[in-house]
């Protein structure tokens, strides 16, 4: 059995990830195409590498339902976010939807601190609301069971 990946590999991950998720958007390069480019112009040796191929995937592939997540909680339209918060919001409700081995409050705090790494100013306290919105539907039984602990 594979060892579990460390939490750093996914945190490089999470980084490339979101520089790759730009460029596909401004861009629209092909995804395979953009995922060779990532592995010829970056060290992944401690990168979760298929970490990083599940999601660059994913989220093009599962893009109408990621979106719909966190849309009904933007208080503007989705077209008018910076490209970088639309790629955080992305990742971030991916995960929340389709990675509930990764828990909810890991997926929020790594994507506040990618939205004040790459986002612009204040961009991660809106990432955090919108994210926490969404973890409230997609998690509910996570969220319900650290209430009852808690």
């Amino acid at each position: 059995m594979a060892a579990a990946p460390l939490p750093s590999t996914r945190k490089k991950a999470r980084h490339l990830l979101v520089q790759a998720l730009y460029q596909w958007q401004l861009a629209q390069e092909d995804i395979a195409t953009i995922e060779a480019q990532f592995h010829t112009d970056h060290s992944m040796a401690k990168v979760d590498t298929q970490f990083f191929g599940e999601l660059l995937h994913g989220i093009p592939a599962n893009l109408e339902e990621i979106d719909a997540a966190y849309d009904q909680f933007l208080d503007r339209k989705a077209e008018s976010l910076d490209p970088v918060s639309r790629a955080v919001l992305r990742l971030g409700t991916y995960e929340l939807m389709y990675r509930i081995d990764v828990p909810y409050k890991v997926v929020i705090n790594e994507s506040v601190n990618l939205a004040k790494t790459f986002g612009p100013t204040e961009a991660h306290k809106y990432i955090n609301g919108i994210l926490d919105k969404v973890a409230g539907i997609t998690r509910r039984v996570e969220l319900s069971a650290g209430r009852a602990r808690g």
